[in-house]
């Protein structure tokens, strides 16, 4: 479910960082074609020459063959997050936009952790796993060495055996009263039993030790990729406000007669790649947040069953579940409060 969810909401975002691209291409296409469409008014009465409107041209084709490739991750993303909520691929109509908001990648501009993150990643099903497995091994050890030491009955047994063999008669043995049973010669046996069970621990021990560490690395990466993301989007939104504050003064510049065509390219160029980067960062700054919940064992609850009212009348039919595919178990959104929460 951990998984589950980070991939649903990781895809939700890729989604919207798709839109938003799509729409920056768009925007960008609009205003470079009009460019293309004024050079080449300027080759044709012979103001200008061809080097103009075919570099005009290649920037404006080599944008517009962007929104394809941005339509399509739209598309797969569609697809894909259908088939994670259990849908087939096809529309999702309360994705839908709302009018006048337009496409927006939201930024998360900070993360509070309400416990100590080395608690947290003792949330995470691995981790838990890893020390369970090690616990139940070291309680082994102990089976293992209750052989050196009389096994007493106080209760009698019944003990049959029959034989399939003709003429083999069946026999039943009954023992009554209690009895002793101690394997005197088998010391060397049950010692190196003892010694694969603890050799065994301590595999898992440094399995479990791999598992932590691992934990705290993917945590220790999300947080980096955040606080990356956090410093990168203010310098970046610095970067494209000048780049349209550049693209204005070329144009101006350049109907003036001061600069040649080139400058408005570049400076169209430096936009669309600004612009672009900094809608890309918003969406890394959400992916890592997605990847810290994920590190740290979760933080989503579904309201929804398990087990859909239609599946579980299926399964019913089929096999008496008795009361097993009941939610009273089921996580509530209230156990989130004593985990993590981010805003």
């Amino acid at each position: 479910m951990v998984l589950l969810h980070a991939q649903v909401a990781d895809t939700y975002f890729t989604l919207r960082t798709a839109e938003a691209r799509l729409r920056i291409a768009r925007e960008n296409a609009q205003l470079q074609k009009r460019s293309y469409e004024i050079a080449q008014k300027l080759f044709k009465s012979g103001e200008t020459d061809e080097l103009d409107l075919q570099q005009a041209k290649t920037q404006y084709l080599s944008t517009l063959s962007s929104i394809p490739d941005f339509e399509s991750q739209i598309v797969l993303a569609h697809h894909a997050l259908s088939v994670l909520l259990g849908r087939p691929p096809g529309p999702l109509p309360e994705l839908n936009v709302q009018p006048g908001k337009g496409e927006v990648v939201p930024l998360v501009d900070r993360a509070v952790l309400q416990d100590v993150p080395a608690d947290l990643l003792l949330r995470r099903p691995d981790v838990r796993a890893a020390e369970l497995q090690m616990a139940a091994q070291s309680a082994l050890i102990g089976v293992a060495e209750a052989d050196f030491y009389p096994s007493v009955s106080l209760l009698g047994s019944l003990v049959w055996s029959a034989s399939s063999l003709t003429g083999a008669p069946s026999t039943l043995a009954l023992v009554a009263g209690p009895s002793v049973t101690w394997n005197l010669f088998d010391h060397g046996k049950i010692a190196n039993n003892v010694r694969v069970q603890d050799a065994r621990l301590q595999e898992l021990t440094v399995a479990y030790q791999n598992t932590v560490r691992e934990a705290a690395r993917e945590a220790d990466d999300a947080a980096t990729a955040i606080i990356a993301a956090w410093q990168r989007d203010t310098i970046l939104n610095d970067a494209q406000r000048a780049a349209q504050r550049s693209l204005k003064l070329a144009n101006t510049i350049y109907r003036e007669g001061y600069s040649d065509f080139q400058r408005v390219l570049d400076a169209q160029r430096a936009l669309f790649a600004q612009q672009d980067a900094y809608i890309v960062n918003r969406g890394n700054a959400v992916g890592g947040l997605i990847a810290l919940y994920k590190a740290l064992g979760g933080g989503w609850y579904s309201e929804q069953p398990l087990v859909d009212p239609a599946t579980r009348q299926q399964m019913q039919q089929r096999t008496d579940w008795g009361d097993l595919l009941n939610e009273s178990n089921a996580p509530s959104a209230a156990a989130s409060s004593s985990g993590a929460s981010f805003q």
